[in-house]
């Protein structure tokens, strides 16, 4: 099954699929980010919206923001939590905007969706030409090199009278631009068990190959992957956020 049809599948449990996540921490981490590198302008648009959470945070932070994604479910969820923000069915690869934005986020390890090195390298492109000047790029990304193969994450949340379980976790052969992320769901009741799993393919990048794609287009800070605080990457951790200023 194809992410997209997972997540088409399940967009009614999404927003519980990522319960755990600190929505308010991550934007607000990234507004800081802006205050501090960018234009201080207020347009934002948020790349791999899914059902709006980072959208709606960041108008609540008085930006004017808007976010696309490749799943329409997920826009639809989307235009329901943020009725003031304009949403749209594009790839992040390849996308259009009207006018240039000031900020442009990706969160939650979307910018591996981007299918290759050549559909990242189309994504940088695009984003740069959606950018005014001075404004900035913000997204979190794994080194392909750091990437543990024993490793997962796994939370339970009941909804509904189901308890949902959910298990994902990085996968790398070592070798190539590919990588996967595994996901698994349960969702139990007491008649029945149905489950969920996806093997998607995403792009795997070491962070110097991502320097140099990025060199070209903008002047490149990078972060431990650390919402609570600013700090500069230590070189050694495999998890960062990358802070881009158009150039």
């Amino acid at each position: 099954m194809s992410a997209n049809a997972l997540y088409t599948d399940l967009s009614d449990y999404y927003d519980l699929m990522c319960a755990d996540i600190d929505y308010q921490a991550q934007s607000y981490f990234i507004h800081r980010l802006q205050q501090i590198f960018g234009n201080k302008g207020n347009t934002h648009l948020d790349l791999a919206c899914g059902t709006g959470p980072h959208v709606r945070y960041f108008i609540d932070y008085g930006y004017q923001s808007s976010g696309l994604d490749i799943n329409q479910p997920m826009l639809d969820r989307a235009t329901i939590r943020c009725p003031e923000a304009q949403f749209s069915l594009q790839n992040m690869s390849e996308f259009v905007i009207p006018e240039q934005v000031d900020l442009i986020t990706c969160f939650l390890y979307s910018i591996h969706y981007c299918d290759g090195i050549n559909k990242l390298a189309d994504c940088i492109k695009s984003v740069h030409h959606a950018l005014k000047a001075g404004g900035i790029f913000c997204f979190n990304v794994v080194d392909k090199n750091h990437i543990d193969n024993d490793s997962f994450v796994e939370h339970s949340a009941e909804n509904a009278g189901s308890l949902f379980t959910f298990r994902s976790g990085w996968n790398y052969s070592g070798s190539g631009e590919k990588q996967s992320l595994k996901l698994s769901i349960n969702k139990a009741t007491a008649d029945e068990t149905f489950v969920w799993h996806d093997e998607h393919p995403m792009v795997a990048v070491s962070f110097a190959q991502l320097k140099e794609a990025l060199k070209p287009y903008f002047e490149i800070h990078v972060f431990e992957h650390d919402y609570e605080k600013i700090t500069p990457w230590g070189e050694s951790s495999g998890n960062a956020v990358f802070v881009c200023v158009k150039i």
